[in-house]
């Protein structure tokens, strides 16, 4: 069988001519119902990546292995996720790597958790909800596998950290200006703390209690994403974009901080 193609237990994208997308399971025997009429899965399973089927209705379907982005998009959710256009700018902005130790608090839905996994880091999560690390971990097992480096921890952040000499701290939380004392402790020196806010309020709050500690090199950055309507000679910007969803402080965790920085 060609690496191509579909076979059952896979996650796979359905996306009509309007572009309307469908993340769904293969599984012998199983149906998949839209308004655009009805997938058999056994018409899916050995079909090749790319293709094109028609469903009941005799309506095309184009036919995909999700991407990461798609996953994040469409996966189960029990809090909001961190959207893409976020997602790959703190692998840049946290230097996330192959084999780094990350401390993750706030895991949702599971979405950071992927994307620092599928880049090679081993992450230790701490989560107040029980029922959102219950499917954080699903989602990850059902994207991942079961055997990837992710230990979740029911548990509060904002009164300790256990782990030390850890490269990173990530913070997808309402008030990470109460871990700073305790990430300054546990990140090696050189170490980066990252945290994703909605507001400027609470972003300012965080600064001023990171120049506090021994950090330094402080960045906070918002990131907009706009696609472009591209048909013939008719070239503008698409009326929709995804605009602002939040802030990315991050920081690095000095011997000590320097006098006037």
């Amino acid at each position: 069988m060609s690496a191509a193609e579909l076979v059952v237990g896979e996650r796979v994208m359905l996306i009509d001519a309007k572009d309307r997308r469908y993340l769904i399971t293969l599984r012998e025997g199983a149906a998949f119902h839209t308004h655009a009429g009805i997938i058999q899965h056994d018409d899916l399973i050995g079909t090749v990546e790319g293709s094109l089927v028609r469903g009941s209705t005799e309506r095309s379907f184009l036919v995909l292995r999700p991407t990461l982005s798609d996953v994040v998009l469409k996966m189960p959710r029990g809090a909001q996720v961190i959207y893409p256009k976020d997602l790959g700018t703190i692998l840049m902005q946290a230097d996330i790597g192959p084999g780094m130790r990350v401390l993750e608090a706030g895991v949702g839905s599971g979405a950071l958790s992927m994307t620092l996994l599928r880049a090679g880091a081993h992450i230790t999560g701490y989560e107040i909800r029980e029922d959102f690390a219950q499917q954080a971990t699903k989602n990850v097992h059902d994207m991942l596998g079961s055997d990837v480096p992710y230990h979740l921890q029911i548990r509060d952040v904002t009164l300790g950290i256990d782990e030390e000499d850890l490269d990173r701290v990530l913070l997808d939380m309402p008030e990470p200006w109460a871990v700073v004392k305790h990430a300054e402790q546990a990140l090696r020196p050189g170490g980066i703390f990252l945290a994703y806010l909605p507001t400027i309020n609470q972003t300012q709050l965080l600064r001023e209690t990171l120049r506090q500690h021994s950090f330094g090199m402080e960045e906070t950055v918002e990131i907009l994403r706009r696609t472009w309507h591209i048909d013939g000679r008719s070239v503008r910007p698409d009326h929709r974009m995804v605009a602002h969803t939040g802030f990315l402080t991050s920081a690095r965790r000095l011997v000590r901080r320097v006098e006037g920085d």
